[in-house]
């Protein structure tokens, strides 16, 4: 009998900001550095504005507890394996902000030198409308790709479910939401569509050994 097994996944961590109060303490964080610099950076996003990567300086007590929340979702998806009950690995952080409005997206990247890298929606910019046609999802490319492509392009391998494997995957994003995935995995923003203000933090968090007390 055959069997098959589905090897070396990729993790993509879904969770959620519970304080109201934190997110709107972020936003306005964001806002007043808008105000500040208002030409901001320009990296993988095309248009919107992209804050420096300081935000840890500049964000506030709401800012240093987002980068912790951060930090616990990757201790709980990372192990040690020669330390597996106490980690001897902790993480140094960089955040920044993006601000899309209607039109604005980012193109495919990845973030060199980081271990796990997150995005946390202040404000999905939707406004409640769920139209798909708004654009705006976080597209997420498989690494392997496109060299499984080049040869049949037309031609997939079965997954799990037993139907075709996806070489793209869409997550629309929502208020409160927090993903966390490997920094190598290279990711984008569709042209976000809607008449809001779409606003997200980005983190990168590297590895380093822990000091010894």
């Amino acid at each position: 009998m055959t069997d098959t097994r589905q090897l070396f996944a990729t993790p993509f961590i879904i969770d959620r900001l519970q304080s109201e109060a934190g997110i709107a303490m972020l936003r306005d964080a964001v806002d007043a550095e808008m105000m500040r610099d208002r030409q901001g950076v320009s990296i993988s996003n095309i248009g919107g504005w992209h804050s420096n990567t300081n935000m840890l300086d500049w964000g506030g007590e709401a800012a240093k507890a987002l980068v912790f929340k951060a930090m616990t979702m990757a201790d709980e998806a990372s192990v040690d394996i020669k330390s597996p009950d106490a980690s001897r690995f902790g993480w140094h952080p960089e955040l920044w902000a993006n601000v899309s409005h209607k039109g604005d997206a980012n193109q495919y990247h990845t973030h060199p030198g980081s271990y796990w890298s997150a995005v946390a929606y202040i404000d999905d910019g939707y406004e409640g409308e769920e139209d798909p046609q708004l654009g705006g999802e976080l597209q997420l490319l498989d690494p392997r790709s496109p060299m499984v492509q080049m040869a049949a392009p037309d031609l997939r391998m079965k997954g799990a479910d037993g139907g075709p494997q996806s070489h793209e995957i869409s997550i629309r994003p929502q208020t409160g939401m927090i993903v966390m995935f490997p920094s190598w995995l290279q990711h984008a923003v569709r042209p976000f569509k809607g008449q809001g203000t779409r606003i997200s933090i980005a983190i990168n968090l590297s590895a380093g050994l822990k000091k010894p007390h």
